[in-house]
């Protein structure tokens, strides 16, 4: 309890949780209502309005696709403490490194939440406003818009918690960031194209993802194009996958630091 509660007055005394609070709003609130002020029937191709139960889906999980952020703010977060030097001093004041990269997990786990909620909660408001705008009713049921969130904010969480894993076990900053960035913003993308490898994108984090939120629009333009696309699974699968990497991010951040030193 120790070890968390310095972790948490750590990371309450600089500024990254007003920065990513700000990163929620921006991707969570402005990408939504840049997208719902335009019309999704507006895009090209075009796609369902507002007013219809799959535009307004389509709109709420486009967001999915800026999860790579909070696995970002992780990522950069547990890499500056071994780019300045810090984590050293942080593990002489408490020696067992296994209880110090569990409550980083924690805290971090926390932020992806707030993370999440904050995105969700500005993309969810967006979205009314965009379809008052319009002079519309929003056709997404209030029960699925609420879900949709929920199930936005929890994979921000597990995002977070990835990010914090990549960080450890990388631990130069450039590099993990090249690793996120290179993955979830271009590698997945790369293998939805190719035919019979496609097929593992549902056990992917995007792919469970999707699955998770029902984000289908991807999946369904890359099967147009190119006549093959692999089939996402249930949102429980997707949910059991996500966590699964979650475990996996964690247990790489708490055992890989304690099998090396800090140079």
């Amino acid at each position: 309890m120790t070890a968390f509660s310095g972790e948490l007055t750590r990371l309450c005394s600089t500024r990254l949780p007003l920065w990513t609070l700000f990163a929620a709003m921006l991707c969570g609130g402005g990408l939504t209502g840049l997208l719902a002020l335009i019309g999704p029937e507006n895009a090209t191709p075009p796609m369902p309005g507002l007013d219809t139960p799959e535009g307004g889906g389509i709109v709420l999980g486009i967001g999915g696709l800026l999860l790579f952020v909070p696995a970002l703010i992780g990522t950069t977060a547990v890499t500056s403490e071994y780019r300045h030097r810090t984590i050293g001093a942080t593990f002489l004041a408490v020696p067992r490194r296994g209880a110090v990269l569990r409550a980083k997990l924690g805290v971090f786990a926390i932020l992806g939440l707030g993370y999440g909620l904050v995105s969700s909660l500005s993309s969810g408001l967006a979205l009314l406003l965009g379809t008052a705008i319009h002079g519309e009713e929003l056709g997404l049921p209030a029960g699925q818009l609420v879900t949709m969130l929920v199930q936005l904010t929890l994979a921000s969480a597990v995002y977070m918690v990835l990010g914090v894993g990549i960080g450890a076990l990388a631990r130069h900053q450039l590099l993990a960031v090249g690793i996120v960035l290179g993955y979830f913003y271009f590698l997945e993308y790369v293998l939805m194209l190719i035919p019979g490898i496609n097929r593992l994108y549902p056990i992917l984090p995007g792919g469970a993802t999707a699955s998770l939120t029902r984000f289908t629009f991807l999946t369904e333009a890359i099967e147009q194009q190119t006549g093959t696309a692999a089939a996402l699974g249930s949102p429980v699968m997707g949910a059991l996958i996500l966590l699964g990497y979650a475990a996996l991010a964690a247990a790489v951040a708490v055992l890989v630091p304690l099998r090396r030193d800090l140079g």
